[in-house]
């Protein structure tokens, strides 16, 4: 089949290469000129594991091609994806411009049917706007489609190849048909292409990325209530999951959610429904409670140095909001290095993907290390923010040789704590008890 992708963000790039994947020819569209220069020249744009592997298979194969003209795209696809940004608003919302200015032009241009798929996260009633303003100018028949992603970044090339279900949202035959021809290579298994109507789709991506983000905060609460009370929130945790209802998965504590979806769209779903004179009292707490979680750590470390961090050297591992990628956006390590160089502090960090992300934004704020044990030279404590694999079981000895102090705050818990007491740390974690 002929697809056209226009936007090569994370949810397009992966969309237009796994889509290529399975022989289908696919031209992704970009008005960024240098971008698409870049990946004509094999050049991955974004840090996703895995996808280097097919973009280069498939721009040799010639089913994955690059431009900057929106009417070449258009020529080319029978099914045209919008993989569009949808930024958060002042107000919390989804800003729709760019999925209704493409819009507009694709009514001006389009000849012939075509497939038009919201690929974007967007507000309930958005594919009735895009009917709407490609029907202004369009003179031929044409369909809109709601197909939300749920592409985990880190994840997303095994999403997209092997997903647990796909969500079509349409009111037309023809246009589910195609979808369908479109998606069975990647269903064999026997997981569901689910049909609903279109805003019933459109809700469904909001509805999942809310409850997952409730998920985590509630599981941050418990934690933070462990603590009060003296439990062990990870033998809470493993209570909790072997429960069928519940499951295991999204009960990890930390120091609060991050990246590109969850905050957006939760913020987007509270703001929708306050449209519409209705309020989801969960989600206010949801939104709270996790903008306190993302500095939980301060007060632990403010009072371990007795309220004064002028001057410390703090070590970071972590700068991404989450491993396998090198997305900072409402990455939780912002929030801990905005608050410590506000008191005086000194950092140095790492991230084996995030650090040319985390410079753009933070400049000569910070000392940037080659390697996660340079960070920690003559550093008085480290801080994990982000859970990579490299700092899963690191040297104790070396840790402990490198630091002035043996002192570990660690945001996503990943070490044991009676480990850390035997090896002589002091360490602080989420919901555990504290060894000095």
């Amino acid at each position: 089949m002929k697809i056209t992708v226009i936007g090569t963000g994370y949810v397009g790039l992966v969309t237009g290469t796994c889509l290529a994947e399975t022989g289908n020819e696919v031209v992704c569209v970009d008005i960024d000129a240098a971008k698409v220069q870049k990946m004509k020249d094999g050049v991955v744009p974004i840090y996703e594991p895995h996808l280097d592997v097919l973009f280069e298979r498939n721009i040799s194969a010639n089913r994955l091609t690059f431009t900057t003209s929106l009417e070449e795209g258009l020529a080319h696809g029978q099914i045209i994806f919008l993989a569009l940004p949808t930024p958060e608003d002042e107000d919390g919302s989804a800003d729709l411009s760019y999925v209704l200015n493409v819009s507009e032009e694709i009514g001006k241009k389009i000849q012939e049917y075509k497939v038009i798929v919201d690929k974007s996260t967007v507000p309930v009633g958005t594919a009735e706007k895009v009917q709407a303003v490609i029907a202004k100018n369009a003179a031929c028949e044409f369909d809109v489609v709601s197909n939300p992603e749920f592409l985990r970044e880190g994840f997303a090339v095994d999403d997209f190849l092997k997903p647990e279900r796909i969500v079509v949202g349409s009111s037309s035959e023809r246009a589910t048909a195609l979808m369908k021809r479109l998606y069975a290579p990647f269903v064999r298994s026997g997981n569901p292409i689910i049909i609903m109507d279109e805003k019933s789709a459109e809700l469904t991506k909001y509805a999942a990325n809310s409850f997952l983000a409730a998920k985590i905060t509630f599981m941050n609460e418990i934690a933070n209530y462990c603590e009060k009370v003296g439990a062990d929130v990870d033998k809470v945790r493993v209570g909790m999951g072997t429960d069928s209802r519940i499951g295991k998965r999204f009960l990890f504590p930390g120091i609060g959610y991050g990246g590109s979806c969850f905050p957006k769209d939760v913020k987007a779903l509270q703001k929708a429904g306050r449209d519409e004179g209705f309020e989801f009292k969960i989600l206010d707490a949801v939104i709270n409670v996790n903008k306190k979680q993302k500095t939980i750590l301060l007060p632990k470390i403010e009072d371990h140095f007795n309220q004064s961090l002028s001057g410390k050297k703090i070590a970071i591992w972590g700068l991404a909001f989450k491993p396998e990628t090198d997305d900072i956006r409402e990455a939780p390590s912002i929030d801990v290095m905005n608050a410590l160089l506000e008191r005086g502090a000194q950092l140095s960090v790492f991230d084996p993907e995030a650090m040319p992300n985390i410079k753009k934004q933070f400049g000569d704020k910070l000392q940037y290390a080659n390697a996660m044990y340079d960070a920690l030279e003559g550093a008085d404590a480290l801080v994990i923010c982000t859970e990579w694999s490299i700092f899963r079981t690191p040297n104790y000895q070396k840790l402990k040789q490198l630091l002035k102090h043996p002192v570990i705050f660690d945001g996503r818990n990943l070490y044991n704590v009676e480990d850390m007491e035997a090896e002589g740390f002091s360490y602080y974690s989420i919901g555990r008890k504290t060894t000095t």
